[in-house]
């Protein structure tokens, strides 16, 4: 399992040795980039929540962190004006560049195409992802993804999206710490549950605002996703529709105890044969807890009591 960096060794923006060499192009740095939206007459939209990387070092760092190399598929969302897909081209991978803003798709296509990388116009959200990753059965996704559909656009790749068995994202910091937490901790939630379900998650590396244009006002993170080989209850026991049921009741009422934020949907006997104190509150139980909540649940309205 990846470790946790901490100090100067997870400063992503600090220099990098070891840049990819295949290929022999650098990203654009903060003054090309500028020049290229002053050329075309574009402006980092506030709506899609975009924020460039401007610093070569940092999206050569975070392509070696992809670990990906010749041959390797990889997916990247939100590739704005390159920066991080001329570095993941430079390892030699297949490159597909997702890209909504239909007015740097032109100067995106110009920049990397010529590199191999196939840029499509989509939007994430609403992608056709069977469609569009029907050339090759694995993925890696490695994205500066946007601030504002970050969260929802990862549980959606993890819960419909099988083919991408690994993910490297660049988020904010608030984001990162949900997707990583471990139940007790501050940023733990329903989203890190759900993340759980699917995958490990774990925290790679730090991105300071200085490297973003424009420059954010938070710290921003590098999370590696890694999907379970199967998930992390039995969906035979308890399915993601059912453990996502009472996830939203739970963290509803998040200060209550379960026994209350769950009522009319989890009988008293449910808490005793799973083995939970109903006096326990939602960000106390991790996904197992929850799966044994669904499969007592279950049992117990079947009418066969767990032992």
């Amino acid at each position: 399992m990846p470790r946790r960096l901490s100090g100067s060794e997870a400063e992503i923006a600090e220099p990098a040795n070891g840049v990819p060499t295949v290929g022999t192009r650098r990203a654009p740095g903060r003054g090309e980039i500028a020049r290229l939206l002053r050329q075309h007459g574009l402006h980092p939209s506030k709506a899609l929540g975009q924020h460039f990387v401007t610093d070569p070092n940092t999206v050569e760092r975070i392509a070696r962190l992809a670990r990906v190399g010749p041959g390797d598929r990889v997916l990247e969302i939100g590739a704005g004006l390159g920066s991080l897909t001329i570095a993941l081209a430079a390892t030699g991978a297949l490159v597909t560049a997702v890209e909504v803003d239909h007015g740097i798709v032109p100067v995106l296509r110009q920049l990397v195409e010529p590199l191999g990388v196939s840029v499509v116009e989509a939007d994430a959200m609403s992608c056709d992802w069977a469609v569009l990753l029907a050339g090759a059965p694995h993925w890696v996704l490695v994205a500066n993804l946007p601030y504002n559909v970050a969260t929802p656009l990862v549980l959606d790749l993890l819960r419909d999206v099988p083919s991408i068995g690994r993910m490297l994202v660049l988020v904010q910091r608030e984001a990162g710490d949900r997707l990583v937490a471990a139940p007790g901790a501050s940023g733990f939630g329903a989203v890190s549950v759900r993340v759980g379900y699917f995958a490990t998650a774990t925290l790679v590396g730090r991105v300071p605002p200085g490297v973003f244009l424009p420059r954010p006002n938070v710290e921003s993170v590098l999370v590696e996703l890694v999907r379970r080989e199967f998930p992390a209850v039995d969906p035979a026991m308890a399915s993601y529709a059912e453990i996502d049921l009472l996830l939203r009741a739970g963290f509803a009422g998040r200060r209550k105890m379960l026994r209350r934020s769950l009522e009319g949907l989890v009988d008293a006997s449910v808490f005793s044969a799973a083995g939970i104190d109903g006096r326990s509150r939602a960000e106390e139980l991790g996904i197992e807890d929850w799966g044994k909540l669904v499969a007592c649940r279950r049992s117990i309205a079947c009418g066969h009591p767990r032992s």
